[in-house]
């Protein structure tokens, strides 16, 4: 299976983003990963549609936008409409979970759900028909540099699920990823690790030999 790396920016320097964006572009990322933190559903807050759009012109990889925003419904078309490839909700972060994914879609856009440490994998049972990825956290979101929690048993998990649809789902880590950790993941069956510190780390010169180390290359 091959691994997608999706360099989360909340770790690069936010005075210069788009430089940042460019250069993990150029360095081998597959994805290109933004974290949105309202300060509600998680205790941070970080950006907005509005960088996102700023964002777009430097570069042309998908742009993979997790939503860790309550409500998150009035702010799907925003996203959309700024760039967002792929957007990733939270079963807790509104009322209607399946109404939200195929809100995604009429966008036009690519549904992810996204499961903290205490959500059960239940909650992917009746959506999977409109899931394009699946995001397991592997910290309590929020914050960057967190140490990985080993739900190897969880993630072993969505990947019977995803496995049992005969479609074409990523299964996504988040959370604590590095080199070691990576490897844990990926034998229990992810195949989209985003990195955001061990990605960063070292500065534009290390990051080819960062994601290469990151996919266990």
């Amino acid at each position: 299976m091959s691994v997608k790396i999706s360099p989360s920016i909340l770790s690069a320097d936010f005075a210069k983003l788009g430089e940042e964006v460019r250069a993990v572009d150029a360095a081998g990322a597959d994805y290109i990963h933004i974290d949105v933190m309202d300060g509600h559903f998680v205790p941070n807050i970080t950006i907005g549609p509005d960088v996102v759009k700023a964002l777009r012109p430097h570069s042309d990889k998908p742009f993979d936008t997790h939503l860790m925003i309550a409500p998150a419904d009035p702010y799907l078309e925003a996203f959309a409409n700024a760039g967002s490839d792929i957007i990733t909700i939270h079963p807790e972060s509104g009322p209607h979970l399946h109404r939200s994914l195929q809100t995604i879609k009429a966008l036009g856009k690519k549904a992810g759900v996204s499961l903290n440490p205490h959500t059960g994998t239940d909650v992917l049972d009746h959506v999977m028909d409109l899931v394009d990825l699946v995001l397991v956290m592997t910290v309590n979101p929020g914050f960057g540099g967190q140490s990985f929690l080993p739900l190897i048993d969880k993630v072993k998990e969505v990947r019977r699920k995803i496995d049992a649809t005969g479609r074409d789902i990523d299964l996504e880590i988040d959370g604590g990823v590095n080199p070691e950790t990576s490897k844990l993941v990926r034998e229990a069956g992810a195949n989209v690790l985003v990195a955001g510190t061990a990605t960063f780390k070292g500065g534009p010169d290390k990051y080819a030999e960062n994601i290469k180390a990151i996919r266990g290359e």
